[in-house]
């Protein structure tokens, strides 16, 4: 408020000095003395007049910029908060479409990842596993190690599936794996080494003993001749010949059956 009233002042100063220039030019023109009342008429005129007015003009001026930065700050708060919204959504959304207990894709959104991506890749090699005695693991030993269980063969997926493949838990211990582009040599590798880091896994279990956990694995080709939901019923019917074989083993095409080393 203080500038406001000093460049107002100002106006009017050099408004007062303009217009006694201007009068004493016109009356000398005139012949005309330039006399007290010309000083003072010429002096207060511009002194009553345009002092106020440019001060309304210049706090005008200045309410007009202090809205327009208002405006500035409130757009700016508002992209923010449309960013930490969008973000907030896309957080909600990964989380809405992983499992809760060992962070793989749900059934429902690993079915979508796997219809978009062999679409967009051809064909590749789809893994169903499942862990051995599961039911067994519970009973023993409670629900607590089963879910542990759980955990570390989601870790073992996460670990040896490979950073192009897709990863899921598709029912209570059942997970399955899709291996883009894979055939059925490169994908019976990974297979193996998925089985064997689950073999490995030693876990603490109530009452001081260890819990060994192992999976057994069906496979099928998926490819233009083959749906997502044709190539699941084949590598389950699969995996349950793995199951029948003694567990703890691979079905796929080729090889058929791999023991457990």
């Amino acid at each position: 408020m203080r500038s406001i009233v000093i460049k107002s002042g100002l106006v009017a100063f050099v408004s007062a000095v303009a217009s006694l220039i201007l009068a004493a030019v016109v009356l000398k023109t005139q012949g005309m003395a330039f006399d007290r009342s010309a000083l003072m008429i010429s002096t207060l005129c511009p002194l009553l007049i345009a002092w106020p007015a440019s001060a309304r003009g210049f706090l005008q001026h200045h309410r007009i910029e202090v809205a327009h930065e208002e405006v500035a700050r409130s757009r700016d708060e508002l992209a923010r908060a449309h960013a930490e919204l969008a973000e907030a959504h896309a957080q909600l959304a990964e989380r809405a479409s992983r499992d809760a207990m060992t962070g793989l894709l749900n059934r429902e959104n690993f079915l979508k990842a796997v219809e978009a991506t062999s679409a967009r890749r051809g064909s590749g090699v789809l893994l169903i596993i499942d862990a051995d005695h599961f039911k067994s693991i519970n009973d023993t030993h409670g629900h607590a190690a089963g879910d542990a269980a759980l955990v570390e063969i989601a870790r073992a997926i996460k670990c040896k599936a490979g950073a192009e493949s897709i990863s899921g838990r598709i029912g209570g211990e059942e997970f399955a794996v899709y291996l883009p582009a894979f055939d059925t040599s490169a994908a019976f590798s990974t297979a193996e080494a998925i089985r064997r880091e689950v073999a490995a896994t030693r876990m603490a279990a109530p009452g001081g003993s260890t819990l060994e956990v192992s999976v057994s694995i069906g496979g099928a080709e998926l490819c233009n001749d083959v749906t997502v939901a044709q190539a699941l019923r084949i590598a389950d019917h699969r995996l349950y010949k793995a199951k029948r074989a003694g567990r703890d083993r691979i079905v796929l095409p080729e090889p058929q059956v791999s023991s457990a080393a």
